[in-house]
């Protein structure tokens, strides 16, 4: 069995990681679209159809679920796909799912007319493609009344992360805090949406101050997927190996990863 986790890089190891650690025994199968990373600058057709052929070679490899563990493809993509239509037996689902339950106290499926939550003031930091697909703020009007939400698109901190600048990642995590903060001054939450900036936790934290509460996916969406998983077990796919693949350069994407995540991992292409 296998389910498949996607990303146009590697923040969707953040979430690889975490699920892999909530369900040791469940084999994943790991996709990085290098060759066309980062997603987060791309039009919203160019992302849907990398995300579409990504998703499909995923379910080549036996995986019958995919996770988009790239808020870009989630919030650009996730919706055009299933309102296309999925085959038979196939299923895809986002990051940002979780995250918008946690915030709202209420389950996906809850129907009922919005109302009122506890905070009111969020800051979204996003790359420039999600803040533009308005994805979080669409999903949080859905569930909740009377929230304020200002978004902050953080132009070049995925390629810093990528590229291993931890020094030029961490100003630039600052000089976004501070903009958004010229905008909404005293947030009382803030959404990291995008699966590299867990990497980055302490330093988005450290620039938004103790008091402000920092919502980080990539465990909510490892505990969402096992709730899934235990409600459709049938969803866990083919696949009887975890591996990783990668569009890019093995080798390079090989030594990237195994710095991001401190332990070894060895990618092949896709």
């Amino acid at each position: 069995m296998a389910v498949g986790i996607f990303d146009s890089g590697l923040g969707g190891l953040t979430v690889l990681d975490a699920v892999a650690k909530r369900l040791p025994n469940l084999n994943l199968v790991y996709l990085a679209d290098s060759v066309h990373a980062p997603y987060g600058v791309r039009d919203a057709d160019d992302i849907l159809n990398l995300t579409r052929n990504a998703v499909t070679r995923l379910w080549d490899e036996g995986c019958d679920l995919v996770i988009l563990a790239c808020n870009t493809a989630s919030a650009a993509a996730l919706r055009r796909m299933q309102e296309d239509g999925l085959p038979k037996g196939k299923r895809v689902l986002g990051v940002f799912v979780p995250l918008i339950e946690a915030l709202t106290e209420r389950n996906w499926g809850d129907n009922s007319p919005p109302r009122e939550v506890a905070v009111q003031n969020v800051a979204v930091f996003a790359t420039p493609a999600t803040v533009a697909a308005r994805a979080f703020q669409r999903e949080l009007a859905y569930r909740a009344i009377g929230v304020d939400v200002e978004a902050q698109a953080c132009g070049g901190v995925v390629d810093a992360i990528e590229d291993g600048d931890m020094i030029l990642a961490d100003a630039l995590v600052r000089s976004h805090v501070d903009a958004l903060m010229r905008k909404m001054p005293k947030p009382q939450a803030a959404i990291l949406g995008c699966t590299h900036y867990p990497l980055m936790v302490d330093v988005f934290q450290d620039a938004l101050g103790a008091d402000v509460k920092v919502y980080s996916q990539a465990n909510l969406v490892a505990e969402s997927l096992a709730d899934y998983l235990v409600r459709h077990p049938d969803m866990s796919g083919q696949g009887d190996a975890s591996i990783f693949l990668t569009t890019g350069d093995p080798v390079k994407v090989s030594q990237r990863a195994t710095a991001f995540l401190r332990r070894k991992i060895t990618f092949a292409s896709a």
